[in-house]
């Protein structure tokens, strides 16, 4: 694997202050200003929703390669993602992303290890690290007994 990547992307405006974010083989994403902001529109993903899924997202493929690397098993990963967006110096900015992943799996001694392949995809989430904003986790491991 190269030790560097270039990935493209091409905005387009459309109408409004709405737009299409693309690239070339993938759908094309309906993208806008937030509601939040005078002229924003519900229901359509903003760049602030993006940032925030970006950490969510990258969380979960670094956790999925090193349990994959561990032989780590489980039934099932989900996360929420929660960013806070606070006035500072430069204006507005994210000053922290929370992530909650939830993690199953089916024995007792596999919740620590879980735990920690959590915490090391936190540490070498590319996307995070990319970022200035705060990134953590708040864990949450079950287990799942089979009938």
């Amino acid at each position: 694997m190269s030790d560097i990547h270039t990935y493209h992307t091409q905005v387009q405006w459309s109408t409004q202050r709405k737009g299409k974010l693309a690239t070339k083989g993938m759908p094309n994403i309906e993208v806008a200003t937030p509601i939040e902001f005078p002229g924003g529109h519900p229901d359509i993903w903003s760049p602030e929703h993006l940032f925030v899924g970006a950490a969510e997202i990258c969380l979960m493929t670094t956790f999925l390669s090193i349990a994959e690397k561990s032989k780590l098993e489980f039934f099932n990963y989900t996360s929420e993602a929660e960013g806070t967006m606070e006035k500072g110096e430069g204006g507005l900015q994210f000053t922290k992303i929370t992530i909650y992943p939830k993690v199953v799996v089916g024995k007792d001694s596999d919740v620590e290890k879980t735990i920690k392949l959590l915490e090391k995809a936190e540490k070498y989430c590319l996307i995070s690290n990319s970022m200035k904003t705060e990134v953590r986790i708040d864990v949450s491991v079950s287990v799942r007994k089979e009938s």
